[in-house]
C-alpha cells in the first residue's frame, strides 16, 4: 500500500468505448482520475492532493487496468476536515430551512444532468452493466428528491398545554456527522446521507470505499455547484485508520454506515462507545419462498434478476430460494432461465452482470463453491471457470445455483453470485427457514393467493417483505427497515428516519401572560380612585 506503484495494464488496455468515457470522466471532474491519476480529498470546498506515502490502487474488474488511486489520508488532513465541518457548521446549521431546500432542489437538477458521468465512473469503478449503474443512481436520487419536502417533514409541534402556557418540541440538527459508504452501491448510499444530513443543517463528512470513490467525488462537485457551502460536505479517503479517526473524533456526532458484519460491528460498538449516535447495515441472506399456485413467468424470472443482478453484490441480493410442494419441480427452468443471463463487461450491449469487484471475491466465492459438493450438496449450475471474450483478466463467474442444506457453509456465508435453493414442504416449513436465519434485511413470497400472503406476511422475521415483488426496498417516502443481525442501531436510513437520525429534539416551555401586555389602549373614563 505505500507509493511503490505495482504492474497494473494501462488505461490503453481498455477497449475504445472505456478509454473514450475514462479520459472524459479525467477530464470534466477535478476530485477524481479515470486515467491512472489520483483521486484527490475535498476538504474546506477544496479538491486538495493528498501528502500522504500510502496508496490505493483502483482496478477496473473487468480488466485489471489501474483507474486511479486513492490516497490513505493523514491524520492532519481528517483534522482539517473535521475543522473545515465544524466551522461550516456554525453558519450552516443557522440558515434558514427554505436555503437549505433549495440546495437539494439544484443538486437533483445537477444529478440528473449529469447521470451518464455517474455511471460511467460506476461501470469503470465497480463493474455494474450500465443499465444497473442507471439504477444505483436513480435510488440514491430518489432520496434527494424526498429531501426537497424538508418544508414539511421538519415541521415541530406546538400545544397551548396551560394557560398562557406553550410547549414546543423542534426538531434541530445535531453537528458534524460522518458518512462510510460501501463498494456495492458507489452513488446511491452517498445520496442516502448527503441530502439527509445537509438539508436538515448538519455538516457531513464522507468516507466513499477505497475501491470506487469516483461517483462520490463527482457528487462532491455536484453538490458545490449546487452552492452548497464550503466546508458543509467534505470527502476524505482510506481504510481502518480514517474509520477509526471517524469514530473517535469528539467533534462528530453521528456515524452512517452500509457495509460488512465485521466492520459494521466494529463501528458500532466503537463509535456509541465514544458517545456518537450509530446507524449500520450490514449483511443479510434473503430468501424467496416460491409456492406452487405462483405465476411461474413472473416468479422465475423475478427471482433469477434478484439473485444475478449487479453480480449478486446487492444486501437485498436473492441469495436463497425455497421452493414448496409441487413448486420443486421448478428448479430446472430456474436453472434453464439463469443459464441465459449474458456475463460481460459492463459498457457491452446486452450484458446483464459484469464482474465482481476484485480478485479476492472471486477467489472467495470460488472457494465457498467448492465446499458445496464434498458437504453433501449439490451445484446445478455452476459458474466457475467461465470465459468472457475479450476480458481474459476480469472477475468475472457466472451465476451458480446450488441445492444446499441451512447447515452447510454456503448458506451460512453472506455469498455473492449464487442462488442456493432449499425445499419445504408446507409454508411453515419455509417460514421456519427464513426465520431461523440470523439476518433479517429482506424476504418475499410469489403466490396468488390472498391468504397465503398475510400468513408470510404477519409470520416472518424479517423488516422488508415482497409479495411478489423480488426486492422489496422501500421508496424513501418510507425508511429502509431491515432487521435483527442485518442491522444495528435503531434509527433507520432515509425517510422520516433519516430525518430523525439527522436532528434532536429542542423542546421549549413559555409562558406570556396576556393581562402583562403592555400595548393595550389608553382609559378615558373619569377615574373613581377605588
Amino acid at each position: 500500500m505505500r507509493s511503490r506503484r505495482r504492474s497494473y495494464a494501462s488505461v490503453s488496455a481498455l477497449n475504445a468505448t472505456a478509454r473514450a468515457k475514462a479520459d472524459k470522466l479525467s477530464a470534466d471532474w477535478r476530485g477524481t482520475s479515470a486515467a491512472g491519476n489520483n483521486t484527490k480529498n475535498y476538504i474546506g470546498g477544496e479538491f486538495v492532493d493528498s501528502k500522504t506515502d500510502e496508496w490505493l490502487d483502483v482496478l477496473d474488474p473487468a480488466t485489471q487496468t489501474l483507474l486511479t488511486r486513492v490516497p490513505q489520508t493523514t491524520s492532519s488532513e481528517f483534522a482539517q476536515a473535521v475543522h473545515a465541518a465544524s466551522h461550516a457548521y456554525k453558519s450552516w446549521s443557522r440558515t434558514s430551512l427554505l436555503a437549505r431546500q433549495r440546495f437539494v432542489i439544484e443538486l437533483q437538477h445537477l444529478i440528473r444532468k449529469n447521470a451518464n458521468a455517474l455511471v460511467d465512473s460506476i461501470v469503470l469503478e465497480q463493474g455494474k452493466t450500465l443499465a444497473d449503474a442507471h439504477g444505483d443512481v436513480l435510488r440514491g436520487l430518489q432520496v434527494v428528491e424526498t429531501a426537497i419536502g424538508i418544508t414539511s417533514t421538519l415541521m415541530g409541534e406546538k400545544l397551548e398545554v396551560s394557560k398562557d402556557m406553550d410547549t414546543e418540541v423542534r426538531k434541530v440538527p445535531l453537528g458534524v456527522c460522518a458518512s462510510i459508504a460501501p463498494f456495492n452501491f458507489p452513488a446511491m448510499i452517498p445520496l442516502w446521507t448527503i441530502p439527509m444530513a445537509a438539508v436538515t443543517g448538519n455538516t457531513l463528512i464522507l468516507k466513499p470505499s477505497e475501491r470506487d470513490p469516483g461517483a462520490a467525488m463527482i457528487i462532491a462537485e455536484l453538490c458545490e455547484r449546487a452552492g452548497l457551502p464550503a466546508g458543509v460536505l467534505n470527502v476524505v479517503h482510506g481504510t481502518v485508520p480514517i474509520v477509526n479517526a471517524i469514530c473517535d473524533s469528539p467533534a462528530i456526532r453521528a456515524i452512517s454506515f452500509v457495509g460488512g458484519d465485521k466492520a459494521g460491528r466494529h463501528i458500532y460498538e466503537r463509535g456509541t462507545r465514544n458517545g456518537k449516535r450509530v446507524q449500520a447495515n450490514m449483511g443479510a441472506k434473503n430468501h424467496a419462498v416460491l409456492m406452487p399456485d405462483a405465476n411461474k413467468n413472473l416468479a422465475l424470472n423475478s427471482i433469477v434478476g434478484a439473485a444475478f443482478g449487479a453480480a449478486g453484490q446487492r444486501c437485498m441480493a436473492v441469495s436463497v430460494v425455497v421452493l414448496v410442494g409441487a413448486a420443486q419441480s421448478w428448479l430446472p427452468d430456474l436453472v434453464e432461465r439463469a443459464k441465459k443471463l449474458q456475463v460481460n463487461g459492463g459498457f457491452e450491449k446486452g450484458a446483464d452482470l459484469g464482474p465482481l469487484i476484485s480478485p479476492a471475491s472471486k477467489k472467495r466465492v470460488e472457494e465457498i463453491i467448492s465446499s458445496v459438493e464434498p458437504e453433501g450438496g449439490r451445484i446445478h449450475l455452476d459458474g466457475r471457470g467461465i470465459s468472457v471474450s475479450g476480458y481474459p483478466n476480469g472477475n468475472f463467474i457466472g451465476p451458480t445455483i446450488m441445492e444446499a442444506a441451512t447447515t452447510m457453509r454456503c448458506y451460512r456465508k453472506y455469498l455473492d453470485l449464487h442462488l442456493q435453493s432449499s425445499v419445504a414442504e408446507t409454508l411453515d416449513d419455509a417460514l421456519d427457514i427464513i426465520n431461523a436465519n440470523p439476518y433479517g434485511n429482506g424476504a418475499v413470497i410469489f403466490t396468488q393467493s390472498g391468504a397465503t400472503a398475510r400468513k408470510f406476511e404477519a409470520e416472518v422475521n424479517v423488516g422488508q417483505v415482497g409479495i411478489n415483488v423480488p426486492i422489496p426496498v422501500p421508496l424513501p417516502m418510507f425508511a429502509w427497515s431491515g432487521n435483527k443481525g442485518s442491522v444495528l442501531g435503531d434509527i433507520g436510513f432515509y425517510g422520516k428516519s433519516g430525518i430523525n437520525f439527522y436532528t434532536q429534539n429542542k423542546t421549549t416551555t413559555s409562558l406570556w401572560r396576556a393581562e402583562d401586555a403592555v400595548g393595550n389602549r389608553a382609559s378615558v373614563n373619569m377615574p373613581t380612585m377605588n
